[in-house]
């Protein structure tokens, strides 16, 4: 800083911990002009990633969405729209590709991105596992575009296979998740609320509908009690949900969905959500450490093996101390680290120490959307606390504002919260376009 030249800091990945570091350097660095923040995202929109399943259902307003640009005006950062596809660690560059539309024609050129601080927080994908099939005719919710995409292809087997038809002799419309995990039990819960509220508008004939999980395991949601998770599959079960615990999935093809016990399981619908992983694009970035789902290594201040490279999310892999492995892939987490993160950028332009993360384990929630929500509070005064109905619905509720306190301030979340409200009353529950 001694030359009053800004520093250029780059975050690549928009999602929950990336836009809300963008969003504290923009408003702490940024403003005063002594940084330069980028945010770069393969979108132009942001959701947080825990409502993907709502997008998916068809059951969330489009008001959740936040728009970069706008966050970006606000908050003092710039935004530019592409993916990132390489890394110069000597010249402190990162290139990104060509951006292109639905035609294939060329909307931005591939473009470098100089950086003197750079952060890597571009989230997971989904880990097929290699299985045979999965990646041809599983849909994923990865991303906000997948889950509208999912969305869109919902409501039109909704059509294709009820309207019009004699319902007497049409078999129902079958959907089957993959992962018995906190997207897995939502997403189901979601799609059964939604066959009931169409046939309230009228599609009486989308009731028919007949929701299955599969899941390696012998127990859903490993993250909760056991007793929890036993709670959670009894109202799955009184949902009408088939769940087909201890089943390894092994081959997925148009028609359904192999077992290895040699079951058959014939899907319309497939959706695989059955495991995580950093893009494979990971593993060969100018030599950066990468563990065995190519997230990137990183220590206690969340540096990766170059000293002038972050990782934060998904996307990274730092040791849980304490605990047996690494932090886990939740929206929490990633909350956490950027807090952190600010803080050590902060301190890295004015030659401060960095900030060592230490991750706050405050326990699980899974919302069955109206139905019901269960999970496990953990703090030092209470230990672990197992609460359900309504208190969890708060608490669950309660972590989405914090998302939204740290990108928007507390004003404007609740300015936003009381117009949701409203819109609630007026416009349709679910989207049918």
């Amino acid at each position: 800083m001694a030359d009053n030249k800004k520093h250029n800091i780059v975050i690549v990945g928009g999602g929950a911990s990336g836009l809300e570091l963008a969003t504290s350097l923009g408003r702490k660095l940024g403003k005063k002009g002594v940084a330069e923040i980028t945010l770069i995202d393969a979108t132009t929109t942001h959701i947080w990633k825990p409502l993907l399943h709502e997008v998916a259902a068809g059951t969330l307003d489009e008001s959740e969405q936040v728009e970069y640009l706008a966050q970006a005006y606000r908050s003092h950062f710039r935004f530019r729209l592409g993916k990132m596809e390489g890394l110069d660690r000597g010249g402190k560059e990162i290139y990104v590709s060509p951006t292109v539309n639905d035609k294939g024609e060329e909307l931005i050129p591939r473009r470098t991105f100089s950086y003197d601080t750079l952060v890597m927080a571009i989230g997971s994908v989904s880990n097929t596992f290699n299985i045979k099939g999965v990646a041809e005719y599983c849909l994923f919710l990865d991303t906000t575009s997948q889950a509208f995409k999912f969305q869109k292809e919902l409501f039109e087997s909704y059509l294709k296979s009820y309207i019009g038809k004699d319902t007497g002799t049409v078999k129902p419309l079958s959907i089957v998740i993959v992962g018995a995990g906190a997207t897995g039990v939502e997403l189901s819960a979601q799609l059964h609320e939604v066959t009931n509220v169409l046939a309230i508008y009228g599609l009486k004939e989308t009731s028919n509908v007949k929701l299955t999980i599969i899941e390696a395991a012998t127990q859903l949601l490993p993250a909760l009690p056991d007793r929890l998770a036993l709670a959670t599959q009894q109202q799955l079960v009184k949902l009408g949900v088939d769940l087909k615990l201890g089943r390894r999935v092994t081959e997925v093809t148009k028609e359904g969905i192999t077992t290895h016990d040699g079951e058959f399981i014939e899907a319309d619908i497939k959706v695989w959500a059955a495991g995580i992983k950093a893009p494979d694009w990971l593993k060969n970035l100018d030599g950066l450490e990468t563990n065995h789902i190519n997230q990137l290594v990183v220590d206690s201040t969340l540096q990766t093996s170059d000293e002038n490279i972050f990782a934060m999310g998904d996307c990274a892999a730092c040791v849980w101390h304490g605990h047996k492995g690494n932090v886990p892939p939740r929206a929490q987490a990633a909350h956490q680290q950027a807090t952190a993160l600010a803080k050590t950028i902060a301190n890295r332009l004015t030659g401060g120490p960095p900030v060592e993360f230490v991750y706050y384990d405050y326990g699980s929630l899974v919302s069955l959307g109206k139905y019901t929500t269960v999970g496990n509070l953990m703090g030092n005064l209470m230990g672990t606390v197992s609460i359900g109905g309504f208190i969890a619905k708060v608490v669950y509720l309660s972590l989405y504002k914090m998302h939204q306190i740290a990108i928007h301030g507390y004003f404007r979340t609740a300015m936003l919260t009381l117009s949701n409200v409203f819109r609630r009353s007026a416009y349709i529950k679910i989207k049918l376009h």
